[in-house]
């Protein structure tokens, strides 16, 4: 298959990378699994003769840990900042409840929807648990610094794995 060639495969492999790519930054979306899906669905398209086994298992690791990191920087720095693991929870149940809320508004409704509803349902927990809203307050700052920090990791490796997944298509 030339890059310029088009056939089902390497369409439907290049929309799951984009959709891998928008899912990084979009919550529940699972941004690394689907470039590697899309890599996979390409590469099987070509007949493995651009982007290999090896390639693929390379892409499998980094998505994987892309994965690992977002929820062990998430809950290391939440942890750190005196969360609990109820509060973690309900932060991830008020999260998806507020994505669902406002996916009214494209695209940017369900980021910030996921994120507001996600800091008041830590900051209530929180609230409640420790009768002190600076210690809430605290806690919360430290499961948005670990959500950031986790997101902005993700995002990295996910380039990296575009960037690799091109790099042997292209040459």
């Amino acid at each position: 298959m030339d890059v310029g060639e088009t056939n089902l495969p390497a369409i439907a492999g290049y929309l799951l990378i984009a959709l891998g790519l928008a899912g990084v930054v979009l919550p529940v979306v699972p941004g690394p699994l689907l470039i590697w899906l899309g890599a996979l669905v390409w590469s099987w398209g070509d007949g493995f003769a651009r982007v290999g086994w090896v390639e693929l298992a390379v892409l499998g690791v980094l998505a994987l840990l892309a994965w690992g990191a977002d929820l062990w920087l998430t809950t290391l720095l939440s942890r750190r900042a005196g969360v609990s693991w109820k509060a973690i929870g309900g932060a991830i149940i008020c999260g998806l409840a507020g994505g669902i809320l406002l996916v009214e508004i494209p695209v940017v409704g369900v980021i910030f929807g996921a994120v507001i509803g996600a800091m008041l349902g830590m900051l209530a927990i929180e609230w409640y648990d420790k009768r002190s809203l600076r210690a809430a307050l605290r806690a919360t700052w430290g499961y948005l610094v670990g959500s950031l920090a986790a997101s902005a990791l993700e995002i990295v490796i996910a380039l990296v794995m575009v960037g690799l997944f091109f790099w042997q298509v292209w040459s």
